[in-house]
């Protein structure tokens, strides 16, 4: 399953935030870069990836993201690899498990959308079906739209949760440079939720040919008790289903074997929804300027204390 995140259409994306983008690929890997600044330091990141299909792949994958990253002056790459590597092989190879502020999640849950329509609800819990099949009852609507505009109703649920939680999400720019360069070609869908003719919870969800990925959220807790949140993410995913989608990832959820992790309550919502576990080696940094990513390390451990 190739990831979104290494699509041209995430590298438009970076590139209107200012960033650099570096596309390579030949018959047996490639891998969508970004040149990542920041202060007295600068690493090369590709997210989910490289994508390789054999450990040679993966090992002639990295010596060019080598070459690249030289070339950029970074202190060192940034891989997370969806081909599966033991830590033993990437250890050999030089690489460093990233244990703080780690992008993307090294676990997540997918369902196969190639199981037919009732198939796929049968798997849901018996309350997430029973929530999808009324909230229509509850005068509850639920539209797509690729209009860029759209995108501050989900903004404003965004700044009430992060008041609310004590968080500091991407900046409103951030948002309206994803919606501008997402929606309109089909490569994000903004679900929207109204209750009569109030919007009520919206989701920006990214979309390739095959996957739809579950990536912002957020609704009105006033609203709470119409679990409007489980009925719109059920529309989506059927949704996907019928655009021809093979697969919907709810990107991120905590290991089941660590039932006290901070994401275990969102992620028992997202397995409600019937998908099957799937783990990634994770995030693995490759130093190439020794003596600066020592300094950056320890300056995250710090700040992260």
């Amino acid at each position: 399953m190739v990831s979104f995140l290494q699509s041209s259409a995430w590298g438009d994306f970076q590139k209107k935030l200012g960033r650099t983008v570096i596309i390579r690929a030949n018959k047996d890997w490639r891998y969508l870069a970004i040149v990542e600044r920041g202060t007295g330091n600068t690493r090369l990141y590709t997210p989910y990836g490289p994508e390789c299909n054999s450990l040679a792949a993966f090992d002639a994958a990295t010596a060019s993201l080598i070459t690249d990253a030289k070339q950029a002056k970074a202190s060192f790459i940034r891989i997370e690899p969806t081909y599966r590597l033991s830590p033993a092989e990437l250890k050999e190879r030089g690489f460093k498990p990233v244990t703080y502020n780690q992008l993307q999640p090294a676990h997540t849950s997918v369902i196969d959308l190639t199981q037919s329509e009732n198939d796929i609800i049968a798997h849901m819990s018996q309350n997430t079906r029973n929530i999808y099949r009324n909230y229509h009852k509850k005068d509850v609507r639920i539209v797509v739209s690729h209009n860029p505009k759209d995108i501050e109703i989900l903004l404003g649920f965004l700044h009430s949760v992060a008041t609310r939680n004590h968080i500091t999400p991407h900046s409103d720019e951030y948002f309206r440079t994803q919606a501008s360069t997402l929606l309109p070609i089909g490569a994000a869908s903004l679900f929207i939720a109204y209750h009569h003719d109030t919007p009520i919870a919206a989701s920006l969800m990214f979309d390739s040919p095959s996957t739809r990925i579950y990536a912002h959220a957020a609704a009105n807790d006033e609203y709470r008790k119409l679990s409007v949140g489980t009925a719109l993410l059920a529309y989506a995913i059927l949704d996907a289903k019928k655009s021809n989608k093979t697969h919907f990832d709810l990107y991120g959820v905590a290991p089941e074997s660590e039932p006290d992790h901070p994401w275990a309550g969102f992620s028992k919502f997202k397995r409600s929804f019937g998908g099957s576990d799937v783990e990634y080696s994770g995030a693995w940094d490759k130093p190439l300027r020794p003596l600066s990513y020592y300094l950056y390390r320890t300056y995250q451990s710090v700040k992260n204390r």
